[in-house]
Order: C-alpha cells, then sequence, then structure tokens
C-alpha cells in the first residue's frame, strides 16, 4: 500500500502513514493508527508514574509502604513482598464479558478491583533499593528510575550497568560518574554530557576516546586538554587542583563558563553512535530503525524510546525495556523475553502474545487483564479454554470496532487504539507525560487528562540554604540529620550517606536543589522527543552565524552546504549545528 496523510484525531494535525508502516501493521494484524506519533507517544506516558511517590498502608498486610499510587486514590495496592506473593489470586476478580458495554468500560472496572503493586519493579533482583521505581536488578540503589543491572547508584534516569555514581540521566555502562548526561562506557565523568570511551572527564561536552580534559567540546581521542587547548600531564593536573571544585560557588562558576563555552562549537544534528539505516536522536547500536529516541539495540523499529537494554526487534511505537523484546506495538514498560505484544502496559518476564493488559506478567495469551501473573488465554481475568479464549477474542474485537469506547473530548477508541488516558490511575501532572509534554493544569483539563494538586510536604526545614556550607571539606556527618530545603521549589531534602561518602569521594561540594529539580534541570538539558526540518549551518568556511570557523576543507567546498536534516535541535536553540559530513570533517 502507498503512504498515505491522515488526520489526528487528537491534536488535528496531519500526520504521514509510510507503505513500510502499512506493511509492519499488515503482518502483525492491526489497523493503522488514529493518532499521530507525538501523540501516541504521549498517551502512553500517561499510564506512567516514574518518579511521584507516596506514602500509604498496604492492603493486605497493613505495612506502611512506598507507592506511585496517592493516598486518597480509591484502589487496592499492595506492598511489594505481598503482590509478588501467594496470598492472593488475580482469578478471584474475573469477570464475564458483556457484549451490551464497551470493552473498555468492562476493562476499567477490572482496573477499580485487582490490587496494584506499590512500585513498578522486578522485586526479587532488587538488594537494599527499596525507593526506586521502573527498575530491576540492583544493589545499594536510591531514587533511580528506569533503570536495570546498577550497584550504588543514587538519582537518576534511564541507566544501565552503572555502578558507583550519582545524578544521572541516560547512561550506561559507566563508574564514578557525577551529574553526566548521555554518557556510555566511561568512568570518572564528571558535569559532563555525550561522553563515550573516556575516562577522567570534567564539564565537557562531546568527546569521544579521550582522558583527562576540562572544560572541553568536540574531541576525539584527544589527552590532558582544558578548554580545548593541550598541557603537559603535570601542568593539566596543577591547573585543574586551582578550579578548587569542592566549593559550590566555584562550581557553579565553572558550569556556566564551560556551557558557554560548548556554543562555541558545533554539534552533529543528532546524537548516535555504531548505526546502521537509523534516524532519530540519542540512538545507539541500532539498525534499520527509524525516529527512535533514547534507544539502543533496536533493529526494525520504529517511534522508540528509552529502550536500554539488548535487544529489540520489530517494534513500533514501544517504549521502555527491551532485553530480548520481539514484535511489540503501542506498548510501554515490556521487556524481558516479552513477544507478540500489543497495547499494552508493564508486561514482562516472557510475556507472550498479550492484549489490551496492565501488569501481566509471565502470562501467555492474555486480552483485558490486570494485575495477573502466570497466567495463559485469560480474558479480563477469567480463564478459559484455548478453543474459547480465541472465539471470544475475535468476538471482542469485533464489538470494539462496532461499539467503540468514546471520551469526552469525542475521541474513538476502536480495536487498534492503544488504552484511553480516561483509564490511567494516575493524573497528568504525576506521569511521565508532564515531563516530556508539560502541560499548565487547564490545558491538561482541557485535553481530557486529569490533574492532582499536590500537598506540601509538611517538614520543617532544619537546614536552610544559606547555612549549608560552601566547601564539601567543612561538611560533618551531622548533615545526615538535617532536613534542607530546595533552592528550587517548596521541597525538603536529605543527605544519604552513600551521596555524601561519594561527594567527599568525588570531592563535590552540597547538592543545593532536591533530587527532582536536579533530574528536571538534566532533562532540559536533553533535546525533546520532536524532530523538526532545518538546513545544515555550515556556511564554508565557518558557521552561518559566524561564531565557528572550520578547521578543514569540507566536501561542498568554500560555499554553503544545503543539507536538509531532519533534527531535534529547533531553529531558535543557540547550538550551530551540522549535517554528519560536515560534523565529521570538524570533530573526527
Amino acid at each position: 500500500m502507498n503512504g498515505q496523510t491522515k488526520n489526528c484525531q487528537n491534536c488535528k494535525k496531519d500526520f504521514t502513514i509510510e507503505s513500510e508502516d502499512f506493511a509492519f501493521y499488515e503482518k502483525i494484524k492491526v489497523p493503522p493508527p488514529t493518532w499521530c506519533p507525538e501523540c501516541r507517544f504521549q498517551r502512553r506516558l500517561t499510564f506512567r508514574n516514574e518518579r511521584v511517590l507516596y506514602k500509604r498502608d498496604c492492603d493486605l498486610c497493613g505495612q506502611d509502604m512506598v507507592t506511585i499510587f496517592a493516598p486518597e486514590k480509591p484502589i487496592k495496592v499492595y506492598c511489594s513482598p505481598c503482590w509478588w506473593s501467594d496470598k492472593w489470586d488475580p482469578l478471584v476478580y474475573a469477570q464475564e464479558y458483556d457484549p451490551a458495554r464497551t470493552f473498555f468500560d468492562q476493562f476499567n472496572e477490572l482496573l477499580g478491583k485487582t490490587p496494584w503493586p506499590n512500585l513498578i519493579n522486578g522485586y526479587s533482583s532488587l538488594v537494599r533499593s527499596d525507593y526506586v521505581n521502573h527498575a530491576g536488578y540492583l544493589k545499594d540503589c536510591y531514587l533511580i528510575f528506569n533503570a536495570d543491572k546498577c550497584e550504588n547508584v543514587h538519582y537518576g534516569a534511564i541507566l544501565a550497568g552503572d555502578k558507583d555514581s550519582m545524578d544521572l540521566n541516560v547512561v550506561g555502562e559507566s563508574e564514578l560518574c557525577y551529574w553526566a548526561i548521555d554518557c556510555h562506557k566511561s568512568f570518572s565523568v564528571y558535569f559532563s554530557e555525550g561522553i563515550k570511551n573516556s575516562h577522567d572527564v570534567w564539564f565537557s561536552k562531546d568527546c569521544a576516546g579521550s582522558d583527562h580534559l576540562f572544560g572541553c567540546a568536540g574531541l576525539r581521542k584527544k589527552s590532558y586538554y582544558i578548554f580545548n587547548v593541550q598541557y603537559t600531564k603535570e601542568k593539566w593536573e596543577r591547573k585543574v587542583k586551582e578550579y578548587k571544585t569542592s566549593s559550590y560557588t566555584n562550581l557553579q562558576e565553572i558550569k556556566i563558563e564551560a556551557q558557554e563555552f560548548w556554543k562555541k562549537f558545533p554539534q552533529k544534528f543528532n546524537h548516535g553512535l555504531h548505526n546502521t539505516n537509523a534516524s532519530g536522536d540519542y540512538v545507539y547500536e541500532s539498525k534499520n530503525a527509524k525516529e527512535l529516541y533514547l534507544s539502543r539495540f533496536v533493529e526494525d523499529g520504529k517511534w522508540c524510546q528509552w529502550i536500554t537494554l539488548p535487544s529489540t526487534k520489530d517494534a513500533y511505537d514501544y517504549t521502555e525495556w527491551g532485553a530480548g523484546a520481539e514484535r511489540i506495538y503501542e506498548a510501554i514498560t515490556a521487556g524481558e523475553g516479552a513477544s507478540g505484544i500489543k497495547f499494552c502496559f508493564g508486561v514482562w518476564s516472557s510475556a507472550i502474545e498479550n492484549e489490551y493488559s496492565i501488569l501481566a506478567v509471565t502470562c501467555s495469551s492474555v486480552f483485558g487483564c490486570a494485575n495477573i501473573k502466570n497466567k495463559k488465554y485469560c480474558i479480563l481475568n477469567k480463564e478459559y479454554s484455548k478453543e474459547d479464549f480465541e472465539a471470544l477474542r475475535v468476538c471482542i474485537v469485533e464489538d470494539m470496532n462496532k461499539n467503540p469506547y468514546v471520551d469526552s473530548k469525542r475521541r474513538v477508541f476502536a480495536y487498534g487504539e492503544f488504552f484511553p488516558p480516561d483509564l490511567s490511575r494516575f493524573a497528568y501532572n504525576e506521569t511521565s507525560a508532564s515531563q516530556y509534554f508539560p502541560l499548565t493544569k487547564e490545558e491538561a483539563v482541557m485535553n481530557g487528562f486529569r490533574w492532582r494538586d499536590q500537598t506540601p510536604s509538611g517538614h520543617t526545614i532544619t537546614m536552610p540554604q544559606e547555612k549549608i556550607p560552601d566547601n564539601i571539606n567543612d561538611v560533618t556527618d551531622d548533615i545526615l540529620k538535617k532536613v534542607i530545603g530546595c533552592g528550587e521549589c517548596d521541597k525538603a531534602f536529605r543527605v544519604i550517606k552513600p551521596e555524601l561518602d561519594l561527594l567527599r569521594r568525588f570531592s563535590f561540594p552540597l547538592p543545593r536543589k532536591c533530587s527532582d529539580c536536579r533530574h528536571m534541570e538534566r532533562l532540559a538539558r536533553l533535546n525533546p522527543p520532536r524532530f523538526v526540518q532545518r538546513t545544515c549551518q555550515c556556511s564554508g568556511v565557518q558557521s552561518s552565524n559566524g561564531i565557528y570557523q572550520n578547521t578543514a576543507t569540507h566536501i561542498h567546498g568554500t560555499g554553503p552546504c544545503h543539507t536538509e536534516l531532519e533534527t531535534s535541535y529547533a531553529p531558535d536553540r543557540p547550538e550551530i549545528v551540522y549535517c554528519e559530513s560536515c560534523y565529521n570533517s570538524e570533530v573526527a
């Protein structure tokens, strides 16, 4: 089938479905989408509360617990030991399918009855890591999210295989890192972005295969550089000490100086490495994959985000995980051997052929199930024979098309659409959608989302900002007992012992902001998941804004480069954006 232009029933903007997309939809037997890719991503995120945590009691054992569900939510929530135990049976909540009602109305009823886990974790794989979410295989970790296979890591998101680090975003297979963004296979990286296969890197950006850098940008296979000037080993070490990064005041001045210095150098139109026929941003080790975002190890995929573990194959509109996932469509938080997954949230551990299900773990051939484990041939949590399951599934799909769910905004949800946002158990400002698609309360309500006004923490501040020691060398263990007021928002936070140990090891001062504000500050330094068309900014001998002077002759000669780019760098951004050819001429 040839490509077609359609109008998104959510944002009302036109979007294109290519012939290759139709081939994928036909292959997995689903109709083409009626929402554009960006709206589909936002819709999936409305079902995912990553980092807004609350206290409430377990509805089974009564113990207090940390959870992603606010105390007033009228649902059952079990602590992890209870939810993962055999103390309850998900089939007790089984419902008979009623063809007189819409499928999503019935599924919503099931969501309101079944008990939810307090956090979305691989519980049995966590060791002394109680305050984490969307995570697995962690040891001694604290407040990290979307993370796997980490040890002694604190405050971060989208992590895999990291150790002895803190304040990270999009970091993999790295150690001894602090305030690192988009960093991979590196160690001893501090206040830096886009660092690959390097070590002992400070306040630097877009460097690879290098070591002992301070305040640098766009270097490859270099050693002992400060603001892109080379020094001897002895002089480099002496000069770096002069910066006195143990002082908070000094540190903030250096961060500003370095980030201004980075703007003088061209950036490649996207971030990526070791790809074949792949597009998007922050894409690594992928093949035949298009319009990815913050993803690695994807083959034959499109519109995937946050894929961190190898491998993923044949996936469209897939958010979070990997780890042997294949044949995935319109799913979020699915992985670890998941296969044949359509329109699901929270399915893993060899989940196979699951549709329209939420939190179905190690299940095969389930449709419309919720909070269920180790079952097969179930619909609305009721078990059937294989033959009866298949026959009823066909009937439900037909009914979904004849009698679709229609929400308050008149959006139609027939078979082939992800869950209506009405079914989410979270307010918009509790979800990951609010981080990547921020809305005001008025905008959220206008778009059919719920909103929760956050209540004050009620903590008494015992360490105001002005009393925090400027230098880490002046901080005593007594700080662990203090409640610190965030310098950005009205929240309070504490310093934990492993955090203090790492700060002393790195010789960096105490933070002045809570972990949420630090996360949002780092997130703002990542390009957003929105792509625009623009032209390479190389004018021949210099950048088009005259700031950067080229150091090499480019393939297009001394005239302007006319290469058209699809990039997440919006035209009003300050960065100098080069196509791959011009960029490689300057930094390779």
